[in-house]
């Protein structure tokens, strides 16, 4: 979905890919548009692990209930975004939230959907997922510990979940939609993004990214940046506006990071990038901005990229 980065459109390869085609990544058939490996790496990835027993499965979920015990708070910050980041459990919090979404609070509804896209692969196959941390760490490859710590992040972040929850694409897709038809324009973004937009005219394209610039909303910029980079090349109702060229989606995900979304070295973000991406940083401080700069902008390019950034983000319109 639109939160994973769409991986052709980078200018780097990080030598953790290669890893894909060999450990079992269980995305299945719900690999996402956004998920693409370069041709450069092996696309069939092999199983080496069968799924665990249903029942297994359910007991386990059952003792996690067991231990979380009174620990899990009952209500949601008045951020609900918030409560993504740092060390939140998340299917406690996705079940806080489905109770918000199910009153119509659209912003609850957009935040269930970015929970289920972050643990989707996880949740997939629990069991599996864990031995291929295992497996990943004794291949002995100098990309694989920072990918096997960021994995193990999401396992931690994610253990609630099971097989049987079924976090996937249709499932992610149709939280989206209820978040997006109640009003939430991060969600309404990523459904355009995802090739599923509310409408398809050339006018309703250009006022959703025009929406989208006069919020300021930092969730809206990211979700919506897989959909203005090569993709949005030739589109006409796009004219003017920063896309279709290999800088484009990075400069909306860069302005995102201005406008206030969590983008540190422990963010959900860059954690996304490597557990579930592939795409990791070497230096375990770097923030989503120095990592682009360092590793994905041509030093002739940044001047470029820094001015797209100030071009997004600048205030239009008197706003």
């Amino acid at each position: 979905m639109a939160l994973v980065p769409t991986l052709k459109t980078w200018l780097l390869v990080v030598p953790a890919l290669a890893l894909l085609g060999v450990v079992g990544y269980r995305a299945g058939g719900h690999v996402r548009h956004d998920d693409t490996v370069p041709g450069t790496v092996e696309e069939a990835p092999v199983t080496l692990v069968s799924s665990a027993p249903m029942q297994a499965q359910q007991l386990a979920r059952q003792l996690l209930s067991i231990e979380r015990g009174t620990a899990v708070a009952s209500g949601l910050p008045l951020d609900i975004r918030a409560d993504i980041e740092g060390d939140t459990d998340l299917f406690a919090y996705a079940q806080r939230l489905q109770l918000q979404a199910a009153n119509g609070n659209a912003e609850a509804a957009w935040m269930v959907s970015r929970v289920y896209d972050y643990c989707a692969i996880y949740a997939m196959d629990p069991g599996g997922y864990q031995l291929d941390n295992a497996l990943l760490n004794g291949l002995g490859l100098t990309a694989a510990p920072a990918m096997v710590q960021a994995r193990e992040r999401v396992a931690r972040r994610c253990g609630g979940f099971v097989a049987s929850d079924g976090l996937g694409r249709q499932l992610i897709l149709t939280q989206r939609q209820q978040a997006a038809k109640a009003g939430n324009l991060a969600a309404e973004a990523s459904l355009f993004a995802d090739g599923q937009p509310l409408m398809t005219t050339p006018e309703y394209r250009r006022g959703l990214v025009e929406r989208v610039l006069d919020s300021r909303d930092p969730e809206a910029f990211m979700a919506l940046s897989p959909a203005m980079g090569q993709r949005a090349s030739g589109d006409r109702a796009l004219e003017g506006l920063v896309a279709g060229d290999q800088f484009s989606e990075l400069a909306w995900r860069l302005g995102a990071c201005q406008l206030g979304m969590a983008c540190g070295p422990d963010s959900v973000l860059m954690n996304n990038f490597c557990a579930n991406g592939g795409i990791c940083s070497q230096d375990g401080g770097q923030d989503f901005a120095t990592f682009v700069y360092d590793a994905a902008v041509s030093r002739q390019g940044a001047g470029k990229m820094k001015a797209l950034v100030e071009e997004l983000i600048k205030k239009r319109k008197g706003r």
